[in-house]
């Protein structure tokens, strides 16, 4: 078992003299650090960021840029639809569940259009077309998109509508929105330091956090935050032994992250005393391509289905990893696969076809008959345009027929992930639970206190998700409680002035 690096605090005491000073310190400059040190900076306080790597963007940049945004924004009525608070708040709540934190969500809904201008503030444009089909993500410059809103059984919680907004760019847009994010806060004043690894967190005599020890090129460097200090360092996906500790579901499958995701930052606050939550949270991206999903059917190793296979993939893809026996297959036949356009197959072309369900049973290794039931059962309801078992929408419905394929999931695509594939498992996947926070980003203790000093967002902390996941969901809730935490780290050095203040007067 490999052992952890120390992340033992270091009392601001024996610190004889800080190397840089600020007002807020920001650790990582992903999309919530970003948020962060732009309202903190444009509030007029000094801000500096610490940056592991030799850059800023992280995650976020390597992401497909899918901001989750609803509630009646300029693109939702462009493409025709109707939107408010409540119905997104509805639909959230039960796709992000259960558990999800309904008092963030709550705020999160009811901010969604603000934010969404936000992003139009920042120089983030989208185009005002839907793409009108599940995907993982489009490689088109579609400004909305359906993230399961759609289908059974959100449609009977919340009237349905697309909220998957886009950046204009095709394919991956994570790059663009942390391009505009890093830009607006360098351009509000924030700087920033680069190849910094913060180590430790330096804790005054009263329990306030003060600052970070930090590794630069080897050499050991101290930060003092007059107001606050700011955890953005993301999530552990990347450390083995935090998810050995936690998330165990996770190991042996790909990671969905820039490599530097090892919960360090998550660490550092529980090394203080701070609480974490939904610890054993994951989502999990199964590389199995919803345009193939939904014209056929997603099967686990017994050759059943188990889910309808038009919901989110993250949802599908859960469904499979955490709870079917594999391996897991695409069935489709020639015809589903001649309907899918070239673009949304992703190069992915059937390597496993036969005339009969028979033989591709025995080629799958699955037991006789079984996939015949299966496929027998959904003919007979597609043919009247049902599906009673999963409640599948009609519009995919239609009787497969031979020849059959049977496509690999280890072969398709995985969102942020090229070597899922190598790794032989068919999937990747990220964490969701961090440290406790206030709807302000403040950490709070093992009593539920918040430590002062210290505030965290993005994936270092547990945000709106609960057991659920819906992509733009990271993006869309780091930016929004990142700002939040950056106004409330503000709100926290001007306090800090007034006591100093206070002190000079006596």
């Amino acid at each position: 078992m490999r052992s952890l690096p120390s992340v033992e605090p270091v009392k601001a005491s024996s610190v004889a003299r800080f190397d840089h000073e600020c007002d807020v310190l920001v650790v990582g400059f992903g999309c919530a650090g970003a948020s962060a040190a732009f309202e903190a900076a444009t509030a007029g306080a000094d801000v500096l960021v610490l940056e592991r790597a030799s850059g800023p963007g992280g995650s976020s940049a390597l992401s497909g840029g899918e901001l989750y945004l609803g509630g009646g924004t300029s693109v939702q009525k462009a493409c025709g639809f109707e939107d408010d608070a409540d119905n997104m708040f509805a639909y959230l709540a039960a796709a992000l569940g259960p558990h999800a934190d309904e008092e963030k969500l709550r705020l999160y809904c009811d901010g969604s259009v603000e934010h969404f201008e936000w992003f139009l503030a920042r120089g983030i444009t989208f185009n005002e077309s839907l793409f009108d089909a599940p995907s993982w993500m489009p490689l088109t410059a579609d400004g909305l998109m359906w993230l399961g809103e759609n289908a059974w059984p959100y449609n009977t919680i919340a009237r349905p509508v697309p909220r998957g907004h886009r950046p204009a760019a095709e394919g991956f847009g994570g790059w663009l929105i942390m391009e505009k994010l890093v830009e607006a806060a360098k351009g509000a004043g924030a700087a920033c330091h680069t190849d910094t690894v913060a180590t430790a967190l330096v804790v005054g005599d009263e329990g306030r956090v003060v600052g970070v020890t930090a590794r630069r090129y080897g050499e050991t460097v101290t930060y003092r935050a007059r107001g606050g200090v700011v955890l953005t360092t993301g999530g552990f996906v990347d450390s083995e032994e935090m998810l050995r500790q936690h998330a165990p579901v996770l190991l042996g499958h790909g990671k969905v992250s820039a490599g530097l995701d090892d919960g360090g930052g998550i660490r550092m606050a529980a090394a203080i005393g701070a609480a974490t939550i939904h610890m054993a949270e994951v989502e999990i991206a199964l590389t199995a391509l919803p345009a193939m999903v939904t014209r056929g059917m997603l099967v686990n190793g017994l050759g059943q289905r188990f889910v309808n296979e038009d919901v989110y993939p993250g949802l599908f893809s859960v469904a499979a990893v955490r709870h079917q026996p594999g391996p897991y297959w695409v069935i489709i036949d020639e015809e589903g696969y001649e309907d899918i356009p070239e673009r949304d197959r992703w190069g992915v072309r059937p390597e496993i076809v036969a005339e009969t369900l028979a033989e591709l049973e025995e080629t799958l290794g699955m037991p006789a008959g079984a996939l015949e039931t299966t496929i027998g059962v959904y003919n007979r309801h597609a043919e009247r345009g049902e599906d009673p078992y999963f409640h599948k929408d009609a519009k995919w419905l239609r009787p497969l027929r031979a020849p059959f394929a049977a496509i690999d999931p280890r072969l398709g695509f995985v969102p942020g992930d090229g070597d899922a594939a190598a790794r032989g498992t068919g999937a990747a996947g990220f964490t969701l639970g961090g440290l406790r926070t206030t709807v302000d980003g403040a950490v709070l203790d093992q009593s539920g206190r918040p430590i002062p000093g210290l505030y965290a967002a993005g994936r270092a902390s547990s945000g709106i998700h609960g057991e659920g996941y819906i992509s733009g969901t990271s993006l869309g809730d780091g930016t929004f409680f990142g700002r939040r935490a950056g106004r409330a780290a503000v709100g926290e050095a001007r306090r800090a002035d007034e006591r100093e203040a206070a002190v000079g007067e006596e």
